[in-house]
């Protein structure tokens, strides 16, 4: 093959690659931990300043709806971040429960202890959602029950007070960035943001290649996809970038019900789709890879 033809048929290779890997695809977007995401909050840093910078994001990238997943204690800790809530709504944001306390199903002392933080969570989502269906449940850390009564009485308590579990197929664990991130900041240690944010950004690209690969492995072919995310400060500073790479992937943002419409939904549980339904299926997907920052330790 001459020169010509050579760079003529590799052109053509990296056309039809760069054309398979934004072949679109429908994703969900969903944020957790409304209306206050972590502790203590970067200097300059308000819930409100949080919350706006998500919904300007969001909107600027054409999501249509992201489901907020409110966890209501925090009100009685910081009673003004109620405006987050009100914000949340008057963008067209739907909310949904994410129970009262972020109680973990496998945590609780008992299944009534856990049904009553569900149970008190309602009333403050209630109240905002008047006249729209606000029965979604998130579980806090994805555990859906560690033992089959466990996970069959949850799912019988959720269907008797008239909520849809919303899964999860992808996550960016942007939640643990958020207590380095406010602890860099108020160091003023860019060095180390810059860090942060370059890592971060490799494990979104490296995700968003997993989610696409393991899809395929897994089901046969490209399932609709939620998204998990934080109301978190470097959340809000980085989502921007986040969207990007998942329009350049080939994403169409679509709602939660859109979503999970789709049979890979049918039978919700603990932890990630795709991850869930692997095991069941007994295939064995690649471990991440990659070195990780040690971000525990960063700016202490």
């Amino acid at each position: 093959m001459n020169t010509s033809r050579c760079s003529l048929f590799l052109g053509l290779i990296t056309v039809a690659l760069s054309a398979a890997a934004a072949e679109p695809f429908n994703i969900a977007i969903t944020v957790d931990d409304l209306p206050a995401h972590g502790g203590r909050l970067p200097p300059g840093a308000t819930r409100n300043s949080i919350a706006e910078t998500f919904i300007r994001t969001l909107k600027a990238h054409g999501v249509p709806e992201a489901y907020g997943f409110v966890n209501a204690r925090a009100l009685a800790v910081e009673p003004a971040s109620v405006q987050v809530l009100d914000m949340w709504r008057q963008a067209g944001f739907p909310l949904g429960n994410h129970t009262y306390s972020h109680l973990n199903l496998d945590a609780a002392e008992t299944q009534d202890a856990w049904e009553g933080d569900v149970i008190a969570g309602e009333p403050v989502i209630a109240q905002r959602m008047a006249g729209a269906n606000w029965h979604y449940f998130r579980f806090p850390n994805l555990a859906a029950g560690n033992d089959l009564v466990k996970r069959e009485s949850a799912r019988a308590f959720l269907r008797g007070r008239g909520y849809r579990i919303a899964d999860v197929s992808v996550s960016f664990d942007d939640w643990e960035y958020t207590d380095a991130y406010t602890r860099c900041v108020t160091k003023g240690d860019n060095t180390s943001i810059e860090a942060m944010r370059a890592q971060f950004m490799k494990g979104v690209d490296d995700e968003i290649a997993r989610m696409k690969s393991e899809s395929q492995q897994v089901y046969g072919r490209m399932i609709p996809q939620v998204l998990l995310t934080h109301i978190g400060a470097f959340s809000a500073i980085t989502l921007d970038d986040v969207l990007r790479r998942l329009d350049a992937a080939g994403a169409h943002y679509v709602t939660l019900a859109q979503a999970q419409a789709d049979p890979a939904y049918a039978q919700p549980g603990s932890g990630t789709v795709i991850g869930r339904t692997a095991k069941e299926r007994g295939i064995q997907l690649p471990a991440p890879k990659g070195d990780k920052l040690d971000l525990a330790s960063l700016c202490r």
